[in-house]
């Protein structure tokens, strides 16, 4: 036979062992994750506010997509450490270097399967993810808590879009619950997709059927630049939503997709408000679904050392791992809110780790 269509059977059956592992991981670990959390905060919905059956079910699927892609890194490394353990136990990873095949090449199928998941969970993260995460808010918001007042919240954005066009833009630096009152409050109003003008006022609070503004001032733009301002003490804020609705209609992070992410960041920039936070949510979209590549090089030459061919070893190992991985993605985190290292830089740093570890330990495998 070929040495070519050998190599290519050889993909196919390391690539069809690591698949099979790794759909068996993410079935593991995502049944940890809603044993030790949603489950939870269900039952706590149901006890707290009486939570119908449809909408305890709709709070479940919804949930799922959140927990999913966290266990896709996890499931990568459990994969690639029990095919490879297993292997190398029973002396098919020494058969095969016999037959002159390199570990590089034994291992491709699953480093290649480590990115493709990764390129996968980046997708999953931006289109799946933000929708699930929001759909199961407005379960929570208008099936669930839907006779509760709404709360006292900070950053709030509302946007007014007509045929694709931005028509309004109003940002409030926080809302009060107890007295209904905007405090910091700014719109923008736009003309052609240019800003026309802008009012800023103290604070617009909510008199029966709408909002008004005190103490303010409009700045009329032409070109980009001010050029007429008029100041005034009391005038109507032209945003026809209550406070219930507005807070409702507040998306929280997790709920909002890269380009809405992106967006907001420049709003809040415009307002001269920290980002950090924002920032760090943005770059970990890409960071996290790229571990799966990283667990992927860490866990192929890990899988053949000593006495790795029991399971219950491979997983253990793994959580060891996944412990260590997620310790240094909070410490980056919590690098890059504090502003100490550039967010899109701190975010990395568990990565970089990892894949300079998996290269090491290639390199090591290799020998």
């Amino acid at each position: 036979m070929p040495q070519r269509i050998q190599i290519r059977l050889l993909d196919k059956y390391i690539f069809r062992e690591v698949c099979t592992t790794f759909l068996f991981g993410i079935c593991a670990f995502s049944a940890v994750f809603i044993g030790s959390g949603t489950l939870y905060r269900i039952a706590q919905y149901v006890t707290e506010y009486g939570a119908s059956f449809s909408a305890v079910v709709k709070m479940f699927i919804f949930s799922l997509p959140s927990i999913i892609i966290y266990t896709f890194p996890m499931s990568m490394l459990l994969a690639a450490l029990l095919t490879f353990g297993r292997l190398s136990a029973s002396s098919e990873i020494t058969a095969m270097k016999s037959c002159g095949v390199s570990f590089q090449r034994i291992a491709a199928p699953a480093i290649a399967l480590g990115f493709f998941v990764s390129v996968v969970a980046i997708l999953f993260n931006e289109h799946v993810v933000p929708r699930a995460n929001s759909a199961y808010s407005n379960v929570i918001a208008y099936e669930i808590q839907s006779g509760t007042n709404p709360r006292s919240q900070d950053h709030i954005i509302i946007k007014e879009i007509k045929d694709g066009q931005m028509q309004r833009l109003m940002y409030a630096r926080r809302y009060d619950a107890d007295s209904q009152i905007m405090e910091g409050v700014t719109l923008q109003s736009f003309e052609n997709g240019e800003t026309s003008y802008v009012e800023n006022a103290a604070y617009a609070k909510w008199e029966g059927n709408q909002w008004t503004m005190y103490q303010g001032v409009i700045y009329e733009i032409s070109n980009g630049k001010s050029e007429h301002t008029m100041r005034f003490d009391k005038q109507t804020l032209p945003i026809n939503a209550g406070p219930a609705r507005i807070v409702r209609e507040q998306k929280k992070p997790e709920e909002l997709t890269m380009r809405e992410l992106r967006q907001q960041i420049e709003i809040m920039h415009g307002q001269f408000v920290d980002t950090k936070k924002l920032e760090t949510e943005l770059y970990q979209r890409i960071t996290i679904p790229m571990a799966s590549l990283v667990f992927a090089l860490i866990g192929v030459p890990l899988g053949l050392q000593p006495n790795r061919s029991s399971s219950s070893k491979g997983f253990g190992i793994s959580l060891v791992i996944i412990f260590i991985y997620y310790v240094l993605m909070t410490v980056a985190g919590a690098i890059a809110q504090s502003g100490a290292l550039n967010p899109a830089y701190a975010v990395w740093i568990p990565n970089v780790v990892g894949i300079l570890v998996g290269v090491y330990l290639l390199r090591q495998a290799a020998r």
